[in-house]
């Protein structure tokens, strides 16, 4: 089955046909590094990591692109409000970003370039705007005019008789208040780069513009956002490329947002919840679950209980590929997921379908444990693997595992010492038939969040 894709452009779902047989190109508007990441930020980053790693399961070698907006006015104003330099607020924050990405599974992008390392690209396309009658300087400003692109606003299907153009401070010498600032003159004591217009710094929308054509080129396959970037952002985006002779990107791809009572997650609502601190509370991969599973283009509305229920529904399949590990030992994925599967992820990546799949291959699997089927066990085991890699949620996988570090492998090995000293003491009590105090040390031990299991081969214990 051919991948489907919902194109915002198209307003419908429209089958995925690369410029390039085999290949794959994607620009995804990352990070705007004015402060650390919530998990409404990771939301985005997470659905285009599972998009990725679907196409790479079908064969096509990915070309992944994630920016990073290293300057703008809110970075400017905290640095300002810290009294530090504005490059260590952005590179700070990057940093937080970053550990939030590898925190959850996130595969590193191809290439993660920075705003203001790529200045030259930008002056070299508002040359050539400016040439094609496009853009024009004022007061040392650079603007787009909306009027001379006839395409403008097609993404988001605003009207432009109605429209109000956000606009910074010291936007001056528009001749249209509707036209966009692609260059910002500088300010006293604010960075600023030297152009042929005079001292500034770049506008938001020409910075992804410029990095998309340095990095993919002219034309390139899937653009991906918030669908909070619609409008401007992505309007603004074609109307540049566009206009400049690109013909940019082929599939617009929006998630939604993670919402708290009803409300977009915005640092400025107050609302946010950080990712470092979240990931105290929360394993990691209970988190990547949590945001990663349910459709992107659907709003999660964020909720303490609905994040017990994903640690549920996740425990039940790690209970399971813990089982069949114990009796039958190490299992490698399957070359293939169920067909099942793979229809829904086919399908506008429908992730809640194909987790569904997942979910009953489990039960399947726990069906052949009980029977003492072992064959269709490490089958199912293989099967859920396959499923669970392409999601990015294999518990057995270096990234969940720790098998990439020795000092997790000797943590984990002093830990499962220890407890097992604990549970030889409360078997022994069993045997002696004291059951208050074998009930007592399992209190014990859950209470210091290990989860206890007796199981025909003895306990087992697990992090809960």
């Amino acid at each position: 089955m051919t991948i489907r894709l919902y194109d915002t452009s198209a307003r419908q779902t429209r089958d995925f046909t690369p410029l390039t047989p085999g290949c794959v190109s994607i620009y995804l508007c990352g990070a705007t590094v004015q402060a650390a990441p919530h998990i409404g930020h990771i939301r985005s980053g997470l659905n285009f990591d599972i998009m990725r790693r679907w196409f790479l399961h079908r064969g096509y070698d990915v070309t992944f692109i994630r920016n990073v907006t290293d300057i703008d006015d809110k970075i400017i104003t905290k640095a300002a409000e810290q009294r530090r330099p504005w490059w260590a607020i952005g590179y700070e924050n990057e940093v937080a970003f970053n550990t939030a990405y590898d925190t959850l599974g996130c595969l590193r992008p191809t290439y993660e370039p920075r705003a203001t390392g790529h200045i030259p690209e930008m002056i070299e396309m508002m040359r050539g705007l400016i040439v094609r009658g496009h853009a024009y300087a004022a007061d040392g400003n650079v603007y787009f005019d909306v009027r001379s692109f006839p395409g403008y606003l097609e993404l988001s299907r605003h009207e432009l008789d109605n429209l109000l153009q956000p606009s910074g401070d010291n936007e001056t010498g528009k001749r249209d208040p509707r036209d966009f600032a692609m260059w910002k003159a500088a300010k006293p004591g604010e960075p600023s780069w030297q152009t042929p217009w005079g001292p500034g710094r770049p506008g938001w929308h020409l910075e992804c513009s410029a990095m998309a054509h340095k990095y993919l080129g002219s034309a390139f396959d899937i653009h991906g956002g918030g669908v909070d970037l619609v409008f401007p952002h992505h309007d603004n985006e074609i109307a540049q490329a566009k206009a400049y002779g690109d013909d940019f990107a082929g599939y617009w791809c929006h998630n939604a947002w993670v919402t708290m009572s009803g409300e977009k997650m915005s640092k400025s609502l107050g609302n946010s919840v950080l990712v470092s601190e979240m990931v105290k509370r929360w394993r990691p991969i209970v988190l990547r679950y949590y945001l990663g599973t349910p459709h992107y283009r659907s709003m999660i509305e964020y909720s303490e209980e609905a994040l017990r229920e994903a640690e549920s529904a996740f425990a039940r399949i790690e209970g399971f590929v813990q089982r069949v590990v114990e009796k039958a030992g190490p299992v490698e994925p399957a070359a293939e997921v169920p067909p099942a599967f793979a229809e829904a992820m086919d399908d506008d990546l429908g992730v809640p379908q194909a987790l569904a799949v997942v979910h009953t291959t489990v039960r399947q699997g726990n069906s052949a444990l009980t029977a003492d089927d072992k064959e269709s066990a490490v089958a199912r085991l293989a099967e859920v693997r396959a499923m669970l890699g392409v999601l990015g949620l294999d518990p057995l996988d270096e990234q969940w595992s720790g098998g990439g570090t020795d000092r997790g492998e000797d943590l984990h090995g002093v830990v499962d010492s220890l407890v097992r000293l604990v549970l030889d003491q409360r078997q022994a009590a069993r045997a002696r038939k004291d059951y208050a105090t074998a009930d007592a040390i399992r209190d014990e031990l859950q209470q210091s969040g290990l989860a206890i299991e007796d199981t025909p081969s003895g306990p087992r214990w697990s992090l809960s």
